[in-house]
């Protein structure tokens, strides 16, 4: 008979501890360490057994130059899909889709199900967390009821790859692995050893069965997928879905992909009837004030191969208090100490003792360091309370000796930024060409942007 014995398992990294304490050394995280059972036999948490006394069957192996036609990817359809899979779903795959609660993963993937359903391909819909009535209901108010996809809702990870395996679909939701459990493991639904085992299985299963299966997750209070790590090694493809309730756009950002782009995103749009893909993406994190005030700059982004112009928008305040207050919403808070110290000690402009906001229009957040510029120059106009140049665009990175570094795929954020009608762009040189309709200003230092824009040292 298999001995068993306990260990504590941290539930935000997955580290096994052989005692408890207050503080997972693995992560820092407190007061997440479980007691799981571990099991000695095959199964269970523990290694097993040596398995040199049974020989195993051989292993086939290929030469590396040898050519092996890949499958044909099953196109969903939807343009902002299919960039961010690179170029539609691969048979055989395992995605992982994290987000916040209620921001939409369950509506987005009910509608790719519904349009793959229509499209020819058996889909499978299996759920943990709702009711059949509930997914119905959902599907009548997308306008997709009609769709042939295949509805459960079950935990058992037992009965939900027996039934896989009967109806052999080619496209499978499990919403979400959270909620899945094996009678396997004594763990409760939901900890580490239940997810980490499940996910497995099912990646297992998608393998071999040549299916493209997609895992929903609950992410922490950080923004992360719960449960350890290991499971978006286990997968092929890791996606994130965010974006703010106020807003009605998400974004679908790929942080892991074997198949296509790491640094794709997809922009929707929340409607009545779910999510559309965004017409205009960059229209969406553009303010419609008119200008008339400072405090405003549009930074020309790069997500993977689009570009996305973005509005930072800054608010430079005489302190009330001792300590200057410093309010970041959509980006670095580090990156926005360093940019105020470089313009007090390289360009003369005094902003430690005044309070300082600085937020993203749209709910977007920026995280390339080719950011730094149109924040200078938000925060500039600001000082100065006069708007930058009308129809304007900046982007740069600033380093700390005040040079303004050259960024990557500066052309495709000229074009972007002509196409929406701007006129200015304040960039770092090396640009080869502007586009026509679009003056383009070489910065080189940050000392020239603060003259540029008609504010004096000292300010």
């Amino acid at each position: 008979m298999a001995r068993s014995s306990t260990a504590f398992t941290c539930q935000s990294c997955g580290a096994v501890h052989p005692k408890w304490s207050g503080r997972c050394e693995a992560c820092g995280e407190w007061n997440t360490l479980v007691e799981e059972t571990v099991s000695a036999a095959p199964g269970g948490l523990a290694a097993p057994k040596s398995l040199s006394r049974k020989a195993g069957a051989k292993v086939e192996f290929t030469a590396l130059n040898e050519t092996t036609e890949a499958p044909p990817r099953h196109i969903i359809g939807v343009d902002e899909l299919d960039r961010v899979f690179g170029g539609g779903l691969v048979p055989s795959s395992a995605t992982l889709i994290g987000g916040d609660p209620g921001i939409g993963k369950s509506t987005l993937l009910l509608q790719v199900a519904a349009r793959l359903a229509r499209n020819g391909l058996k889909t499978v819909y299996v759920s943990g967390e709702e009711a059949a009535a509930q997914i119905q209901d959902r599907a009548r108010r997308l306008k997709v009821a009609e769709s042939p996809v295949d509805l459960a809702t079950e935990t058992d990870l037992r009965k939900v790859l027996a039934s896989l395996k009967t109806a052999k679909p080619d496209f499978v939701v499990i919403d979400s692995i959270q909620t899945m459990w094996s009678d396997s493991l004594e763990a409760a639904p939901g900890s580490v050893a239940q997810v980490r085992a499940c996910a497995q299985e099912l990646t297992r299963w998608a393998k071999k069965s040549g299916a493209a299966l997609i895992l929903v997750g609950h992410v922490t209070k950080e923004g992360q997928i719960a449960g350890p790590r290991v499971v978006e090694h286990m997968v092929d493809t890791v996606f994130y879905f965010e974006g703010e309730r106020g807003h009605q756009f998400r974004i679908l950002r790929a942080v892991k992909n074997r198949f296509g782009p790491t640094d794709e995103i997809g922009i929707f749009e929340m409607h009545q009837f779910g999510l559309a893909p965004a017409r205009e993406p960059s229209a969406l994190f553009l303010s419609s004030d008119s200008g008339e005030t400072g405090g405003a700059a549009v930074f020309g982004a790069m997500e993977g191969s689009r570009p996305v112009l973005a509005e930072v928008q800054a608010l430079v305040s005489a302190s009330a208090y001792g300590t200057p207050r410093r309010s970041i919403v959509g980006w670095d808070a580090n990156r926005l100490a360093m940019v105020l110290a470089v313009l007090e000690a390289r360009c003369g402009v005094s902003l430690g003792g005044r309070d300082v906001y600085l937020s993203v229009a749209g709910g977007y957040r920026i995280t390339e360091p080719a950011g730094d510029l149109a924040a200078a120059a938000a925060l500039l106009t600001s000082l100065a309370d006069k708007p930058a140049p009308e129809k304007s665009v900046f982007f740069g990175e600033i380093a700390l000796s005040g040079a303004i570094r050259p960024v990557a795929r500066m052309d495709q954020r000229l074009k972007e930024a002509q196409r929406l009608g701007f006129q200015h762009a304040f960039v770092p040189d090396g640009s080869s060409s502007a586009p026509e309709g679009l003056t383009v200003t070489s910065v080189s230092r940050l000392s020239e942007l603060v003259e540029l824009l008609g504010l004096e040292p000292d300010a």
